[in-house]
């Protein structure tokens, strides 16, 4: 279904809005007619931050979505470090430019009737536009975790899509949802045998969990993977992971992997 790899190309871009979610987490819209025009579920941009000295390497950032126009596209990001503490405070108008599409998106073997999502976090972000292909000929229903509240950065929207019944929140510290892990959600979810295909993103220790719980119950799945890039285009191979396969590289070859082909315990 979503298995399609672009030929990335740089892009020109500007900010139209930036703005934040949550106390460490922002938006920000991007006019980029060509990449918005491409980008398929899963797919990723590598943005260069114009102005940001003593930062030559761009950074990957996944396609969280496009407007209808395919016009613009959404980013989001984790105020962490230089660079992105440097992208909270771009304004309307700043000049950027990017490299994208990049990158192998959700897969499906056949289409799937009744799909589970699952984020940890910011992993949120690339489920987005997933869930809107899938609907409306998929059921939908997705997990989503944070630390607290106040993380849930993507709980309207989310709502908004899939429709309150089907979104199922936990947090760590018990202020929202089931205070607990995603796992512990997850668990009574997949003991219905119902859910024919499961997408998931978020930290590794996560993503680990659940491709066991999924494989488990039988059902496939799939994981996008995170992890530092500097060329973005598969030539410096400082992203690469291990898989049965082989060593691969998570900007071109991923970042979405089945999870029985990833090694976990490297």
């Amino acid at each position: 279904m979503c298995d399609q790899r672009n030929t990335p190309a740089f892009e020109a871009c500007h900010v139209v809005e930036n703005h934040r979610l949550a106390a460490t987490i922002g938006r920000l819209v991007l006019a980029a007619p060509r990449t918005a025009e491409r980008a398929m579920p899963g797919h990723f941009v590598h943005l260069y931050l114009e102005g940001l000295d003593g930062c030559v390497l761009r950074r990957p950032f996944c396609v969280y979505r496009t407007n209808a126009s395919r016009e613009h596209l959404e980013l989001v990001y984790q105020v962490v470090g230089v660079g992105t503490s440097f992208m909270a405070d771009l304004t309307p108008g700043a000049p950027l430019d990017l490299i994208g599409p990049v990158g192998r998106g959700w897969t499906l073997d056949s289409p799937a009737h009744k799909a589970l999502l699952v984020a940890g976090g910011i992993g949120a972000a690339p489920l987005y536009q997933l869930a809107s292909y899938l609907l409306p000929d998929t059921e939908v229903q997705m997990v989503m975790g944070a630390q607290n509240a106040s993380l849930l950065a993507f709980r309207a929207d989310f709502e908004a899509l899939l429709g309150v019944g089907n979104l199922h929140i936990c947090t760590d510290d018990g202020s929202a949802g089931h205070h607990g892990f995603v796992t512990d959600v997850l668990a009574p979810l997949l003991a219905d045998n119902s859910f024919d295909y499961l997408a998931c993103c978020g930290p590794h220790a996560m993503l680990r969990a659940v491709a066991r719980q999924a494989c488990a119950a039988g059902i496939s799945c799939e994981v996008s993977l995170e992890e530092r890039m500097a060329c973005g285009i598969g030539a410096c191979l400082s992203c690469v992971v291990d898989t049965v396969q082989g060593s691969k590289r998570i900007c071109v070859d991923g970042p979405v992997f089945n999870a029985d082909e990833v090694i976990w315990d490297v």
